[in-house]
């Protein structure tokens, strides 16, 4: 081990698959495991089948010993167990004594094959010596190392066709029909082992996981160990204090309408313009709950070993969310896109719920969402897509019916054009190229991140004052207004412009940024345009009219 310190000792740098670190005394253990994870991630990417992490060697390379503990080093080794997915640790911690100083070299595996790995649920990786989150390239190169693998697809040997529901058979017949009408009269005559490999749910008579995962009985959910079929619904107050929660198992296939069920649906009413009668809709269209629900079964990373969890508030607000990252580029890339993703997590699983007409894979499941969202003048969905998980927030009401009524029914609007207006009203950041395309359609002002709507917008919806509010007047306004009251009174302290002005001043800026306004404003008064002058001193300034400025007054 001596001698292969002193090799990697003679690295010209720090490499994706070598790091060092001083750590004398001590070593913060949520860094450790983000190294873990990002040398462990790197390693597979390099072909290497581990790498090097070595504590008590400073980056110039030089040694300079380290005194952390056996029983830190088991701290360090239960924390990289518990918090890693999938669960990993290091192959072996060497203890090297150099001339009377300890190096601790920390033997990191390679990510197996197909699986990166992640800490507390994030992936994260090395660009050249720095710590990064492992990029969605590196991700999928890393899961194409397998690309036979489908964990929905493998064959469960000990589970057979008595551990699946017949109710759920049953349904799921009903289901195909559906699909596939003009096999209508043929599928009474299959058994139901010939039916389930036609359906593509089985394979050869084999139960597969996704036969486990759609049509299993209860208790068929250990055959799947350590992933889990479990949906959680959970109910909550405006103050986010759960009341209620229930738990859903395998056959999925049933239980999609049981957590269906648990959903207050409740009615929303309001006012579309020009009508005095009401239009009454679901809080949340159907059809989304099911797309949402069926998506996350569908994509939900099973290696994980999480659940699918719904969470549902009394004021409106319904949340679904899987784990595992977003396979395609965007949410936005979806809806845009003219043709289907070209990947699927769970290939097999996916493929069997299109056969019973769950999900279709034609892409436009999202699309639609989005579309009754805006249809209904209710806010677009909202994804967060952070922390290795998919999560989409669903608002059953309307944030502002103003806003969302003119919004609607300005006709040139596209929906990309509605999702990004959809942002601003949300307070989201937009990207350079978002801003610039609502820039080139005159749909909002303002400099980044401070953007509010245009007054084209603010017109067609009826938000004029809030749109003067947002924008603010020109600094000519504001330095006439400060003449006037020189005019008036005589004189003006730094207490008296701030009061005049500063509450007119463009509400989308903070206080600080208000405060560097008027800064500025007075400062090109009395510096550029010379028509103020300080009679007072720098922290107290008391500002007169300039002599020029006050024989044109005359």
């Amino acid at each position: 081990m001596e001698e292969l310190l002193y090799k990697l000792l003679q690295s010209p740098v720090e490499t994706e698959v070598l790091e060092f670190k001083e750590a004398k005394n001590q070593f913060d253990k949520d860094k450790l495991g983000k190294y873990f994870s990002a040398l462990s991630n790197e390693a597979n990417l390099t072909g290497k089948p581990e790498a090097w992490l070595l504590f008590g060697v400073n980056n110039d390379k030089n040694i300079v010993g380290t005194q952390i503990s056996d029983k830190q080093l088991n701290e360090y080794k239960k924390e990289i167990a518990t918090n890693t997915s999938p669960t990993l640790s290091f192959i072996a911690v060497h203890r090297v004594a150099v001339a009377q100083k300890n190096v601790l070299m920390f033997q990191i595996p390679a990510a197996p094959k197909g699986m990166p790995v992640a800490w507390k649920n994030m992936f994260y990786a090395r660009d050249g010596e720095s710590l990064t989150g492992l990029n969605i390239n590196k991700i999928e190169r890393i899961r194409n190392q397998q690309t036979n693998l489908d964990w929905s697809a493998e064959i469960v040997p000990d589970a057979t066709i008595k551990n699946l529901s017949a109710e759920a058979i049953k349904k799921a017949k009903e289901q195909f029909a559906e699909k596939h009408p003009k096999l209508k009269d043929e599928i009474p005559t299959w058994d139901d082992i010939t039916f389930l490999n036609k359906a593509k749910i089985t394979i050869n008579g084999q139960l597969t996981r996704a036969a486990i995962l759609l049509l299993g009985n209860p208790e068929s959910d250990t055959f799947i160990n350590p992933a889990s079929s479990k949906i959680t619904w959970i109910l909550r107050d405006r103050d986010k204090i759960e009341k209620d929660y229930e738990h859903f198992f395998c056959p999925l296939l049933l239980e999609v309408e049981n957590v269906y069920a648990k959903i207050r649906n409740l009615k929303y009413r309001y006012l579309k313009s020009g009508t005095l009668f009401p239009d009454e809709v679901d809080q949340f269209e159907p059809y989304i709950i099911r797309e949402a629900l069926n998506n996350c079964i569908a994509h939900q990373d099973y290696t994980l070993g999480g659940k699918i969890n719904v969470v549902e508030r009394e004021d409106g607000f319904l949340t679904f969310s899987n784990l595992g990252h977003f396979i395609p580029e965007s949410v936005e890339s979806v809806i845009t896109a003219d043709a289907p993703e070209e990947q699927y997590r769970n290939p097999f699983l996916a493929n069997a719920m299109v056969n019973l007409n769950l999900i279709d894979t034609i892409g436009s499941g999202i699309k639609k969402m989005f579309v009754i969202q805006k249809n209904k003048f209710f806010p677009l969905p909202e994804y967060n897509l952070d922390n290795n998980k998919v999560t989409v927030t669903i608002i059953g009401k309307v944030l502002d019916i103003k806003y969302a009524q003119k919004l609607a029914s300005m006709p040139d609007l596209s929906l990309d054009e509605i999702i990004l207006l959809d942002k601003i009203q949300k307070g989201k950041p937009l990207s350079d190229e978002e801003i610039k395309i609502l820039r080139t359609n005159s749909l909002i002002e303002g400099r980044k991140p401070n953007l509010y709507i245009s007054s084209k917008v603010a017109e067609a919806t009826g938000e004029k004052a809030n749109y003067i509010k947002q924008r603010g007047f020109k600094d000519d306004h504001y330095k006439s207004l400060i003449i006037e009251f020189i005019k008036k009174y005589g004189e003006a302290t730094k207490k008296d412009i701030d009061n005049l002005i500063l509450d007119i001043l463009p509400s989308v800026l903070e206080v600080k940024q208000k405060e560097n306004k008027v800064r500025n404003i007075v400062y090109a008064m009395s510096k550029k345009d010379k028509t103020i002058i300080n009679t007072g001193t720098n922290r107290y300034p008391v500002w007169i009219l300039s002599l020029s400025k006050n024989e044109n007054a005359r």
